[in-house]
């Protein structure tokens, strides 16, 4: 990948699209080499996927340079959310009345479906930070939140397959703690993530203190923002979202309109220290090394991943079921869920298009697979599950990755030549 990596950007493929088979080919079904039990590691499994989406969510967060009053944060929301309920509702009637799943597991699978990935299909998230079009912002921003909001669904899914740790979703003290561990999450993480940059750039300026160590730095705040959302029954994964968005927040209000590149310009190795602690630089360099560094563990996190999604689904094998279901979902289901979302929102016809397109399902929908095998709740239908999950996560790595570079470069050029994309 390190020697093909900037050929890959000019053709129509995504790394993951590579990952995929090797992870398939190495497992039991290829040379069986590295085999894993979804059931018996779920636990190993599920600890692994969650690291890596906490890294994925704080790197989303850092590239959301958008101020939090401005109206474009309504994309990320209603794709987040009102879409995210919709599509719940449309997958878990297709799971009951067409594979004739019982109701409880009906949910379950629609609630893991739902989530739409923050890691995968590069093409179509934000590239520059600061970057308002419609289409990147408003994907990246509901990636970045629907992994949290879906975890009550995912918990409803359970107590009604009889799961006796999550009951209580299955009452209207489960809205009430659902309804709190949104907000917890949000203010924790935004106050930890505005807390900790405020004292850095302080420290920096005044005092040259703090001066490196920026891997610490996220990934502290990273476990500080989860552990405590978790501590008040909050959700983590939207404490870590907000921790970022909070970060970047404060470094934009401190900067100025300039973007991050602007305010730095081009910088020597041997300034780096100075640039750190300079009164007004010190807020872009430290987001934008934080933000690179993040990035880096993006990337062998989509590596791992979708290794470990390849070596899985080598062993449960492709799933007619989760095929028809990914055709159903990427077809029906996210534009009828999309398209009411959007509505009167300003976007245009093609905008609305792809958006309703690039549902992209992955790491989200892993990590509450393994996590919901980790309880007894129905065991005839974990085999079923595992390999309809994977199927469709294996489909839309495959689909939308072949079609993300032509279709965002057709975006592009209408873009380009002053055409409203319509």
């Amino acid at each position: 990948m390190g020697l093909i990596e900037s050929v890959l950007r000019r053709w129509p493929v995504s790394p993951a699209m590579f990952y995929l088979p090797i992870g398939y080919a190495i497992g039991p079904s290829g040379f069986g080499l590295l085999r894993l039990d979804p059931v018996r590691h779920a636990t190993f499994l599920t600890t692994i996927t969650e690291v890596a989406l906490l890294v994925s969510l704080f790197t989303v967060g850092l590239k959301l340079r958008v101020p939090l009053a401005d109206k474009l944060w309504l994309l990320p929301l209603r794709l987040g959310i009102a879409a995210m309920l919709i599509t719940i509702l449309l997958i878990a009637l297709a799971a009951h009345y067409l594979l004739g799943l019982p109701l409880g597991a009906s949910v379950l699978l629609a609630a893991i479906l739902a989530p739409t990935d923050p890691i995968l299909a590069s093409d179509v998230q934000i590239h520059d930070v600061g970057d308002r079009d419609r289409i990147r912002f408003g994907l990246s921003g509901e990636g970045g939140m629907n992994d949290g909001t879906t975890y009550p669904f995912v918990m409803l899914g359970l107590a009604l397959c009889g799961v006796d740790q999550a009951v209580d979703y299955a009452s209207l003290r489960g809205l009430l703690d659902a309804m709190w561990g949104f907000a917890a999450g949000l203010a924790i993480g935004g106050l930890a993530g505005w807390i900790t940059a405020k004292v850095v750039i302080e420290l920096r300026r005044k005092r040259r203190f703090a001066v490196g160590m920026e891997e610490f730095l996220t990934l502290g705040l990273i476990a500080v923002s989860y552990g405590l959302a978790h501590l008040v029954h909050g959700i983590g994964f939207v404490a870590v979202f907000a921790a970022g968005v909070a970060v970047r927040n404060v470094e934009s209000q401190t900067s100025g309109p300039e973007k991050p590149d602007e305010v730095l310009g081009a910088i020597q190795v041997s300034q780096r220290e100075e640039v750190a602690v300079d009164p007004k630089k010190a807020p872009a360099y430290m987001t934008e090394v934080v933000l690179g560094f993040n990035q880096q563990l993006e990337h062998l996190a989509e590596f791992a991943m979708v290794l470990i999604i390849g070596v899985l689904l080598s062993g449960t094998g492709l799933s007619a079921e989760g095929a028809a279901l990914a055709a159903l979902i990427f077809v029906v289901v996210r534009p009828l869920s999309v398209l009411p979302a959007l509505y009167g929102i300003g976007c245009t016809r093609l905008q609305n298009g792809l958006m309703a397109w690039f549902g992209i399902r992955g790491i989200g929908s892993l990590y509450y697979l393994l996590y919901a095998l980790q309880f007894p709740w129905l065991p005839d239908l974990n085999e079923r599950f595992t390999s309809i999950v994977l199927t469709v996560i294996a489909m839309s790595i495959v689909i939308h990755g072949i079609s993300a570079t032509p279709l965002m470069e057709l975006y592009a050029k209408r873009s380009r030549f002053g055409r409203r994309p319509t």
